[in-house]
């Protein structure tokens, strides 16, 4: 299951998968768990662990250790945590008016659209190949009376 500490601040459109902590590193009383910012994505067995803030618009992988802050726009993995990609910037999300990453599936499907009107030609071409090709080598069967 997924492990939440009571002093722990999660922000909103936040995905948290299979076995995640956000856990303490103490008992002491006051602030001892993570704060988690908009946007974020904590792959499965992820720990996140003490009174660190992960940026928003950030992604931890799956398995990382994660002990100190994490700054916006970040990938994080390993154990311990490292920032191993800081992409996008706040001014790029001003100028287009969104907040993020890149989508490899939006890609290849758009690559796969662009693809499309070349496949269906290639496939009208073919088939008209095969349907000259029927009729250039269309000869009747012979029956019996035509035989003797």
């Amino acid at each position: 299951g997924v492990v939440i500490g009571e002093t722990s601040v999660i922000g909103d459109n936040v995905f948290i998968y299979h076995g995640v902590t956000l856990g303490g590193l103490s008992f002491k009383k006051g602030k001892r768990h993570p704060t988690i910012g908009d946007n974020v994505v904590i792959g499965a067995g992820a720990q996140v662990l003490g009174p660190v803030t992960v940026g928003r618009n950030t992604k931890i992988g799956s398995g990382s250790v994660v002990l100190q802050e994490v700054p916006e726009y970040s990938t994080v993995i390993g154990v311990p945590g490292r920032v191993v990609f800081s992409g996008i910037s706040s001014e790029l999300e001003q100028i287009t008016g969104e907040e993020s990453f890149p989508d490899p599936v939006a890609k290849a499907i758009e690559c796969m659209l662009d693809r499309l009107p070349k496949m269906e030609k290639e496939i009208r071409s073919l088939k008209e190949a095969i349907k000259e090709q029927k009729e250039a080598h269309s000869d009747p069967v012979p029956t019996k009376n035509q035989e003797e």
